[in-house]
C-alpha cells in the first residue's frame, strides 16, 4: 500500500506514468514504491511542489529537514537538489511555474535565482524540451556531454568513474536499480551531493566534502561555464549560471579552515 506522501505526489502530476516520466525512470519502477526512497525525495519534491516532510516524514521534519542539518545545509541541499531536477530531464509546465516564482537578494546566488525566475517566465514547454535535447542528448551526441569521466579524459567511462564508484561505495551510497546514466553524469552527482547534505543518504561526516573535491571540483565548474555558453541555450544558460555561481560558493566553503 502506497504511502500518503507518494500518493500525493502521484496525484500532483497527474499519475505514476507522469511522475515517472517527469523523474526519468520506468513506470514500473514507481509502480513498485510503497513510499518515495530516500535518494529520490529532493527530486520529487522539486518536481511535485509536495514537501519532503510529507513525502517522507520519517526523514524530514515540517519546518526543518533534520534535527542534526543546520540551516546552510539545508539550503545546499535544496540547491543541488533543483540543479540535479534541470540536468536530468526538461522541465515541464508545473516546474517552470514554480521556478518563475523564485526570489533573490543581491548576491551571486539570488541574482542567478532572479535570472532562471525570469528564464522560466519566458521558455515556453515545448521549446525547453528541443533545448534540453540540443543540448545534452542531440543526434549521435549532444552539445555539451555531462561527465565527468568526458571532461578529465575525453572520454566516457573512464577512471575517473571507477574512482566515483570506488569512493560512493566505501560511504554506503549504492547506484540504485532504475538509473540508467552513469554516476558521473553531472545530475547525478548534484542529486547525490543533495542527498548528502540534507542526510537522506546516510553516509559519514564529511561525505560531501570528499565527493566534491575528489569528483566535481576539478570539472563542473567548467561544464556549467560551457552550458550558460552553449549555442543552444537559452533557459539553460540561466541553468549554467546557477550550478556555476554554486560551484564556486561550494569550492570558496571547502577551502576555508575547518
Amino acid at each position: 500500500m502506497r504511502e500518503s506522501g507518494l500518493a500525493q505526489a502521484i496525484r500532483a502530476v497527474g499519475g505514476v506514468s507522469e511522475l515517472a516520466r517527469q523523474i526519468g525512470i520506468s513506470q514500473p519502477s514507481i509502480s513498485n514504491w510503497n513510499r518515495v526512497p530516500a535518494e529520490r525525495v529532493l527530486a520529487v519534491e522539486a518536481l511535485t511542489g509536495v514537501s519532503r516532510s510529507i513525502l517522507r516524514p520519517d526523514l524530514y521534519r515540517e519546518g526543518k529537514m533534520n534535527s542534526e542539518i543546520d540551516d546552510v545545509d539545508a539550503a545546499r541541499a535544496q540547491e543541488y537538489a533543483l540543479l540535479a531536477s534541470l540536468l536530468l530531464r526538461a522541465p515541464d509546465a508545473g516546474l517552470l511555474s514554480r521556478l518563475s516564482e523564485l526570489r533573490g537578494d543581491a548576491s551571486p546566488l539570488g541574482l542567478a535565482h532572479v535570472a532562471l525566475a525570469d528564464a522560466a517566465t519566458r521558455v515556453r514547454v515545448e521549446n525547453v524540451e528541443r533545448e534540453f535535447f540540443a543540448l545534452f542528448i542531440g543526434i549521435g551526441r549532444g552539445e555539451v556531454l555531462p561527465y565527468g569521466s568526458y571532461y578529465l579524459t575525453g572520454f566516457l567511462h573512464e577512471r575517473p568513474l571507477a574512482r566515483l564508484r570506488e569512493d560512493l561505495a566505501n560511504i554506503g551510497v549504492a547506484r540504485a536499480d532504475d538509473v540508467s546514466e552513469p554516476e558521473d553524469h553531472a545530475g547525478i552527482l548534484c542529486e547525490i551531493m543533495a542527498g548528502l547534505c540534507s542526510g537522506a543518504l546516510p553516509a559519514p561526516e564529511g561525505s560531501d566534502r570528499v565527493i566534491f573535491e575528489n569528483h566535481m571540483a576539478s570539472w563542473i565548474g567548467r561544464f556549467f561555464a560551457d552550458v550558460e555558453r552553449a549555442e543552444a541555450a537559452e533557459f539553460y544558460r540561466s541553468v549554467g549560471l546557477l550550478g556555476r555561481t554554486l560551484i564556486a560558493l561550494e569550492t570558496e566553503a571547502f577551502a576555508l579552515p575547518s
